[in-house]
């Protein structure tokens, strides 16, 4: 009989340079028996940063990967996991920002690659433009300084120069600001949420929820194989509108896979028709 904790007494690299470990090693600890290794000195940022100064190349979930891999190189290990987040506005609500979460666990030895999302409505993701920190007072209780960093930069000025990260204190922040608007075009500064995890104690939580999310999954062996990672892959969209039966955009069924031999199922949700205000016909 398969063991229902194949990864117990392991080791997984986890390739950070912030501090994720204090997130993502009590959900793999607890659900898998998985002992997280965080190699030293090595370079994330190398993969992009968020304040720019080096591009993101691919997409979350190929970084993702990536970084995992480059902790797995880097330890010698057979199985790795990372995570990678990206800030911007909701996907249905233009005007709310979120954070999109990605966490990728990979077993080199089983030929798994598993990847789990969270859309994080939850974000103090947030900017503003200010030419002193006089302007800034209400919107910085908001995003919760200085608990929480922030980051300053020249506006509309090309390049790192002027840029400072990590500011905790108003003293450093005031000063930021400064330089910032000696360099900029337009005479402000735009400073905005630092998102990096050690710095954002409100990202770090929405990185353990993914990591939690990630181990239920991989604790979840496969109906066919008894593999783990067994869980929800997707979904099939046309829930009937309550009145009129017009297939809508909600999800219908959902799609439940195994990532090592690709078995599926199909489930259907708990909803056996969809409200008219979902409606394209009775409400367009």
């Amino acid at each position: 009989m398969k063991s229902p904790k194949p990864y117990f007494g392991r080791e997984a690299a986890l390739a950070t340079k912030h501090g994720k470990q204090k997130a993502i090693a009590r959900p793999f600890k607890h659900a898998l028996g998985i002992s997280l290794v965080t190699p030293e000195h090595i370079d994330t940022d190398l993969l992009g940063t968020f304040s720019g100064e080096v591009a993101r190349e691919g997409s979350p979930r190929e970084v993702c990967e990536r970084k995992a891999r480059m902790g797995m190189t880097s330890t010698g290990l057979t199985l790795g996991v990372a995570n990678e987040g990206s800030f911007g506005p909701h996907p249905f609500i233009p005007f709310l920002p979120v954070g999109f979460e990605v966490m990728t666990f990979i077993d080199d030895d089983r030929g798994i690659v598993l990847t789990e999302t969270l859309l994080a409505e939850k974000t103090n993701y947030s900017h503003r433009k200010a030419e002193c920190i006089d302007e800034l007072d209400e919107w910085l209780e908001a995003v919760q300084f200085p608990s929480h960093a922030l980051v300053v930069k020249p506006t509309s000025t090309n390049g790192t120069e002027g840029l400072t990260k990590g500011l905790v204190t108003r003293i450093d922040l005031d000063d930021a600001i400064r330089r910032a608007t000696l360099i900029s075009e337009e005479g402000t500064a735009t400073i905005e949420k630092d998102m990096r995890a050690h710095l954002n104690p409100t990202r770090m939580v929405s990185i353990r929820r993914l990591a939690f999310k990630l181990t239920r999954r991989l604790a979840t062996l496969c109906p066919a194989c008894s593999a783990p990672g067994w869980g929800r892959s997707g979904v099939i969209k046309g829930l009937p509108c309550q009145d009129c039966g017009t297939p809508t955009e909600l999800s219908l069924r959902s799609i439940f896979s195994c990532c090592a031999c690709y078995y599926k199922e199909e489930k259907p949700c708990f909803e056996e028709n969809a409200s008219p205000q979902f409606c394209p016909f009775c409400n367009p």
